[in-house]
């Protein structure tokens, strides 16, 4: 390989952004400068304070609305074809463009303070062979620079040396994953020499040839060439860009990657935005009014031209126009642009900002619910997003993680099996009745046990202290094969870091039976057994990784043995054992079903005597491998395949992972809703089915449980299809010959048949067939038996099948989908859904960094769905309803004067009034429904899951919808200009005089349409609050204050021009007659809408409705049960440390999982499925009841017969 000091290579032969490999050297900033290396310095904000202005606007008006209104405001200073002052767009433009400026720089001067704060951290670097301080923007590639204990690492930094033993250190990654527990890094046995000697550390001149700049954070392929030596680098030895160093006085680091080309920074790029259903259909909508303002146009404009040609031409003498305005075809063309200016107002310029302020307020409200804050944790919930709240009330399909999510990831040592004995089994059937009682092992006899680590089968430690050869090879296992660090506080109080609390769990367990993990180095590793020490020499760790599902280790015990240990999914382990382990294997794999069939995470445990010969030659290769820059992975894979085989079987262990509080009830509330929920877990199948019993999702009154798990795509492919035979037989023939009328139509106004069969069955499919299944030739009868399905598991998937089973619902489904995980493992599942939500458990904080909503409980889950979610969607709709009508009944009104005064483009309102009508009259009303409005409260939302359905079938805002409100204002805009017309031809003020002047006239129309929109948002409102009220009565209110203002002597003799009409408003209000026309406009707006509504109410009520029905005729009572009934789930290993030891490997976390052979537990899920049962025969009942349209009294009737049934259920 050709490197940069020995010759013949240039720098700067690659192009810019063109970098295949990076080659750094220590102490030579002239060198590393001459490839324009990114400095230190980073830059998240958007703006500087000269670039602003022009930017912001320029993003601002990439937006249809905000440049259509720039566009209207040009036409508006052209006086030939403009009526309206430039002020009536430009107010209500600059004050949006203001608005949502404030709100930017607000955002970016944050932005701008916290790279401030970050760029000017101090650090101490070596220069010119002296420690000097720097501010971190400071800091160049190449540099060594020098950390203390508890300070941030400034840039991705190769370790050199550090303060502890064999240059370990310790760093805490919370701000790149989340993840608290402490990681050990470990330098070059070349480097970590150094120490902290300047002189030498001045003279370092080692150059680092290493891969490009990239965002993968648990990667990092290098070497180092020094003294004509290269020594191979990897993630291990890193420390990147905000690590904070623990537990380590000092260390030193040479940067590799500095300022934006960090790995962190790297990880800052801009995520997926999603865009909900309603912006979807709001940007269409705004495009179709555009179009309607067009026709409008055209229609005023043709009218312009005939009324010119007839009737104008007889005036062109006495108004002296020029010779080209006497076109009647150039008049009419002028009058188009000028109703364009005069009827803008019905595309709303406010919508968006309003929608934003709502959506905020929503967020808010999610973000201060007590009900859903986790005091064990101190941990809200939290809306990362504010743009996705109405579509959580939308949502039809929730795809879920399981360990950490439905299940507490706290795991316990339960049972294992040594050599065909199993241990462990008398616990079970007494835990169920107090787990307090349950008789404990006696672990008396180890001064170093965990006082907290609890046992039920006291056998076990009699063949421990029995010395049982296989017993205590099992354990000693147990205690070496892992990357746990020990830190011992005290003497004798151990503290294990692990990485998995998987991982922790065993080796407690180890320790507690009498085989201690005390102490290690990165060659050895020292173990108590039975009070004795005793340290083996360690030789090699071969990691864990989602691929190989195993880890091992080779140790040379005190005898000179050499033992390869090892531990895995059972699946792998039997494929690698000696033939003579058969029976053994067979036995143990009837003991790991039963453990599966508990609900139990199990593991299978083996072990190997090594040639020492054999070894050797090996370790030679291991070496030469490590070493490689190219395809190091796969080569090391192979070499530690070739050493894992002919294994010895131990044994098997099997832990507890116990179910969160409230997951079952959970979870049948949500199925009421008729959500679909999908488990998605890397478990084998077995557990997958217990996962089902345990979470009330599998029942024995099931008609079929169908199992997917072919290994060929033609298996895969012929299964399903009997799968789907089988269900849609039936099922057809049961609907076909059904007698209930009522409950058909109701089957067939479903949008998807499926929807209206789905059976009893479920569906579980293994990621081997699902792999298969997803095809682009399968992947469309996966889904169609999938949702024939009440229940969908599947098992041993990975993250990327994960997002793709998501994403194939997203793409053949018209459905909002959700995913909810906790791990790293559920990020992609998380940004592929249409919302993401994390949950903050003991797998870091990765998921909910990349999550839309998080919190700290699946339970939760219920709450922000059926409560928040479905009142933003309910009042967002009713918004949304509210103000397309409102514009259109303020705007229309143009275009029916238009036909009475020549199609001139007069205005019938005040200049000053179109310029408020939108921004002060009747703004803060619809803001305050928008915000507080309620339909129901937030118990009985809870009580009543099916009030959900609405938002999945989009019932309250669609086209339709769009269209009755536009119509009701169209209609409202002829009501209030012709009702006014009408009465003001004839009628005379009380004077005598005329009274059809054409300023009244317009004060009489705004004050009526003022009344009206605010009579109807009263109707609207469901929810009344004091704000409502004072909002509603303050804009009536202020609307007369400024009317009155407007049209005084004070006002006009301050500004003549720009208020002319002196004493019009006192002048027409004071007219009896005018209070009658509004008084017969208002009513004659609204009691059409009352009438209908009491007629939709009686005749053909909605969900809400017959809820808001119930709750005034009866106060359900209230009954609360729990449930003994605890969880049961596989084993899922984490990767650990790996090479710590011996190379300071840490490797990042990447849950697996283990696989094993279907059991189910009898006893438990017939209690689970009688209490599902029940359940299931209340909600048909309510789905039939919801079907009778015979009016209101039945409904009611029907809630009586069935109220207890009905607290029951909602109430569990």
């Amino acid at each position: 390989m050709l490197v940069p000091w020995r010759g013949f290579w240039n720098p700067r032969s690659k192009a810019p952004g063109q970098e295949e490999e990076r080659h750094v050297k220590a102490n030579d900033r002239d060198y590393n400068e001459r490839f324009t290396y990114a400095d230190n310095h980073i830059k998240t904000a958007k703006y500087t304070f000269y670039t602003f202005l022009p930017i912001n606007l320029f993003e601002q008006f990439q937006r249809f609305a905000n440049a259509y209104f720039l566009v209207l405001l040009i036409l508006q200073l052209i006086p030939e074809i403009s009526s309206l002052s430039w002020f009536t767009t430009i107010v209500p433009l600059v004050l949006v463009l203001t608005i949502t400026a404030v709100k930017d720089a607000t955002d970016d001067y944050f932005r701008h303070k916290s790279d401030q704060q970050v760029n000017t951290r101090q650090s101490q670097v070596l220069i010119k062979g002296k420690i000097q301080k720097e501010k971190w923007m400071n800091v160049r590639v190449g540099d060594i620079i020098k950390l203390e204990n508890n300070q941030f690492v400034a840039a991705d930094v190769l370790l050199l040396s550090s303060s502890e033993p064999y240059g370990l250190c310790y760093i805490e990654t919370a701000e790149l994953d989340g993840e608290t527990n402490l990681k050990v890094r470990q330098a070059l046995t070349v480097t970590s020499d150094l120490g902290a000697d300047v002189a030498k550390l001045a003279d370092f001149n080692g150059e680092v040839v290493c891969e490009p700049p990239n965002n993968k954070l648990d990667k990092f392929i290098g070497t180092l060439y020094w003294k004509d030596n290269k020594y191979s680098l990897d993630n291990e030895k890193m420390l990147l860009r905000g690590c904070m160093l623990r537990n380590t006085e000092w260390c030193f680091g040479m940067v590799i990657f500095a300022g934006l080309q960090t790995k962190l920074m790297q990880n800052c790029g801009r995520t997926k935005f999603k865009r909900t259903s309603i912006d979807r259909l709001m940007n269409t909508l705004v495009l179709w009014i555009f179009g309607f303002l067009i026709c409008m146009g055209i229609i005023l404009a043709i009218g312009n031209t005939i009324w010119e040609q007839r009737v104008g031409r007889n005036f062109w003498a006495y108004l002296l126009w020029d010779e080209l305005l006497s076109s009647a075809v150039f008049s009419g063309f002028l009058t188009f642009w000028s109703y364009i200016i005069i009827l803008n107002t019905v595309v709303p310029i406010s919508l968006y900002v309003s929608v934003e302020v709502l959506r905020l307020g929503h967020s808010y409200f999610i973000n201060w619910d007590r009900k859903m804050y986790y005091s064990r944790k101190d941990t809200p919930a939290e809306a990362r997003t504010t743009t996705l709240n109405e579509e959580l009330g939308q949502v039809e399909f929730i795809f879920s993680d399981k360990t950490g999510t439905l299940t507490q990831n706290i795991m316990v040592f339960s049972k294992c099996s040594i050599n065909g004995n199993t241990y462990g089994e008398n616990m079970l059937p007494i835990i169920f009745i107090d787990s307090q009682k349950t008789p404990c092992v006696d672990f008396s006899f180890n001064p170093l046990m965990d006082r907290k680590f609890r046992f039920h089968d006291s056998s076990l430690v009699e063949a421990i202290k029995l010395e049982e050869p296989l017993v205590q090879e099992f354990f000693r296992l147990l205690a070496l094969c892992h990357t746990v660090m020990p830190e011992e506080r005290s003497e004798g109080e151990l503290v294990y870091q692990a990485q998995s609390p998987d991982e922790g769990a065993l080796v407690t367990a180890a320790r507690n039976f009498g085989f201690v993990f005390r102490a290690r180095t990165p060659e050895t590793i020292t173990l108590y057994e039975m009070g004795q020490p005793v340290t083996y020499q360690l030789l090699a760790i071969l990691d864990f990784n989602n691929v190989r599902k195993r880890m091992s280790v080779i140790v040379r015990n005190p005898k000179g043995q050499l033992k390869l240990y090892s531990k895995g999914a059972d699946t792998i382990i039997f494929d690698r054992l000696e033939p003579a382990n058969e029976e053994l294997m067979y036995t143990t794999s009837e003991h790991l079903n039963e453990f599966a069939g508990e609900g139990l995470r199990t593991l299978a445990l083996a072990y190997k005597d090594l040639d020492e010969d054999m070894f050797d030659e090996w370790m030679k290769k291991l070496l030469f491998a490590s070493a490689a820059l190219e395809n190091r992975e796969e080569r090391l894979g192979a070499l530690y395949e070739e050493v894992e085989q002919g294994l010895m079987l131990l044994g098997a262990t099997a832990i507890e992972d116990k179910l969160q509080e409230g997951v079952p009830e959970t979870i049948s509330c949500l199925t009421l809703a008729n959500i679909k929920i999908w488990v998605l877990t890397g478990d084998k199948l077995e557990t997958a089915m217990n996962i089902g019993y345990s979470c009330n999702m599998l029942r024995d009154d099931m008609n079929e449980v169908f199992i997917i798990s072919s290994h060929t795509m033609l298996e895969v492919q012929q299964e399903l299809k009997n799968a789907k035979e089988r269900i849609m037989g039936p099922s057809r023939e049961r609907f076909s010959s059904s007698q209930d009328v009522g409950k058909t139509d109701m089957y067939a106004s479903d949008s998807v048949f499926e929807e209206t069969i789905i059976a009893e069955c479920a569906l579980i499919i293994n990621g081997h067939s699902l792999a298969h299944a997803l095809e682009a030739d399968l992947e469309q009868i996966l889904l169609d038996v999938a949702c024939l399905c009440k229940t969908v598991i599947c098992c041993r998937v990975t993250p990327l099948q994960k997002a793709q089973v998501v994403e194939l619902v997203k793409r053949h489904k018209r459905a909002v989908t959700l995913a909810i995980g906790d791990g790293a493992n559920d990020v992609s599942m998380i940004k592929t859904a249409h919302i993401g939500v994390g949950i903050s458990g003991q797998e870091g904080m990765q998921a909910v960094l990349a999550s839309d909503y998080s919190f700290a409980q699946f339970r939760y889950l219920q709450r922000l769905l059926l409560v928040h979610g479905r009142w933003s969607y309910h009042r967002m709709c009713n918004f949304l309803c509210y103000f397309f009508y409102k514009n259109f009944a303020f705007t229309l009104v143009h275009f029916w004067f238009g036909f009475l005064c020549g199609f001139s483009a007069q205005t019938v309102y005040d200049q000053w009034f179109i310029t408020l009508f939108n921004i002060v009259y009747t703004s803060l009303p619809v803001l305050a429904m928008g915000v507080f409005d309620q339909d129901v409260n937030e118990q009985y939302s809870l009580r009543y899951p099916n009030l959900y359905r609405p938002g999945q079938l989009n019932l309250l805002f669609n086209k339709r919808k769009f269209f009755t409100c536009t119509l009701q204002g169209v209609c409202t805009s002829f009501i209030l200009f012709f009702i006014p017309y009408g009465a003001f031809l004839c009628a005379v003020r009380d004077d005598g005089s005329h009274i059809s002047d054409q300023q009244s006239f317009a004060v009489t129309i705004a004050t009526s349409l003022v009344i009206v929109v605010s009579v109807q948002i009263g109707l609207d409102t469901n929810y009344w609050t004091a704000v409502n009220h004072f909002f509603i009565w303050g804009s009536l209110a202020v609307y007369f204050a400024i009317l009155f203002a407007m049209n005084s002597d004070g006002i006009f003799r301050i500004f003549p021009s720009q208020f002319p009409f002196v004493g019009t408003a006192r002048n027409a209000l004071n007219q009896k007659s005018v209070w009658l026309v509004i008084l017969l406009t208002t009513v004659v707006c609204i009691m059409p809408v009352v009438a209908m509504r009491f007629l939709k109410t009686d005749l053909h009520p909605t969900q809400t409705d017959k809820a808001s029905i119930r709750i005034k005729i009866t106060n359900l009572r209230r009954v609360r049960r729990t449930s003994s009934r605890r969880s049961a789930y596989a084993f899922a290993h984490q990767q650990g440390y790996g090479e710590l030891i011996t190379s300071g490997k840490n490797m990042k976390v990447h849950t697996s999982s283990t696989s094993a052979v279907p059991s189910s537990s009898p006893g438990r899920t017939h209690s689970s499925g009688n209490w599902i049962e029940n359940m299931l025969k209340k909600r048909g009942a309510v789905e039939a009841e919801e079907t009778m349209d015979s009016g209101v009294t039945e409904h009611i009737r029907a809630d009586e017969r069935s109220e207890d049934s009905l607290e029951t259920l909602y109430t569990h």
